[in-house]
């Protein structure tokens, strides 16, 4: 009887000893949680506010470059030495009317009135996307668009979406719509390398942009969803056809001013 009591006593002790081990072991794994979604959660908050700050700055200097533009900066001095970025920056006024009516007609025929997104457009992308299992298609307005091409990467994410929305919501907040359209206008990608309607005017037309002419400027707003294979396949029957329908459409797109 002794010896069970022993043995009673020293199974107590040892589970005793392995629930307090347990305990302290609970705290640490919190502990260490706890840490890094702290440090995740600065990043975040740093990273959102770095936006904020270079946005707002935008209101009084313009963007010298964008991430698009970086990256495929160092993608082409790996793959093409004979290639380099080409873009120029001129001012809003500086711009063919022509080229801006195209392009609205083309990519957000609302822009002038949205705030930044279309929840039409987004629903119809959601369930284009959730029946290939995969995105296929972003709704993007022109403002969703600028926000990924100045600090975002092509990447195709949920996540990467999410942060497009924010920085659509702070450029819509801190900078008035022509501001948003100029800038927009001088960093869009418009073929391999090529950035921005002064650029394009004169890689694809030898000319200014000031001085695109209707079917020019629509033309190249059916670029836009994706310059590099148009850049590619000028000849494409898409193109002629597309091209037609927007210029018939330019006469109703409304500017911001």
């Amino acid at each position: 009887m002794r010896r069970q009591a022993i043995g009673a006593r020293g199974t107590a002790a040892a589970a005793g000893g392995a629930l307090r081990k347990q305990r302290e072991r609970r705290p640490g794994v919190l502990r260490w949680l706890t840490y890094v979604v702290s440090v995740f959660a600065i990043a975040w908050i740093a990273t959102q506010l770095f936006y904020v700050a270079q946005i707002a700055l935008w209101n009084f200097v313009d963007p010298q470059s964008t991430a698009f533009m970086r990256s495929d900066a160092a993608r082409l001095s790996a793959d093409r030495s004979d290639l380099s970025i080409q873009h120029e920056w001129v001012p809003y006024d500086q711009i063919s009317r022509n080229l801006k009516r195209a392009i609205i007609a083309s990519e957000d025929a609302n822009f002038v009135n949205n705030k930044g997104y279309e929840t039409d457009a987004i629903l119809q992308a959601w369930e284009k996307n959730k029946k290939r299992g995969h995105i296929v298609r972003g709704g993007s307005t022109i403002t969703q668009q600028l926000a990924r091409n100045l600090f975002l990467s092509r990447e195709q994410s949920y996540i990467r979406k999410g942060q497009e929305f924010v920085i659509t919501w702070m450029l819509e907040t801190l900078l008035d719509k022509e501001r948003i359209f100029e800038i927009y206008l001088n960093s869009v990608e418009w073929g391999n390398g090529v950035y921005g309607a002064q650029a394009a005017a004169r890689y694809y037309y030898r000319t200014a942009a000031a001085k695109l002419t209707p079917w020019q400027s629509a033309r190249l707003a059916v670029m836009l969803p994706r310059p590099r294979y148009f850049d590619a396949h000028r000849n494409s029957a898409y193109l002629a056809q597309r091209t037609a329908v927007i210029a018939r459409r330019m006469g109703a797109a409304e500017l911001p001013h």
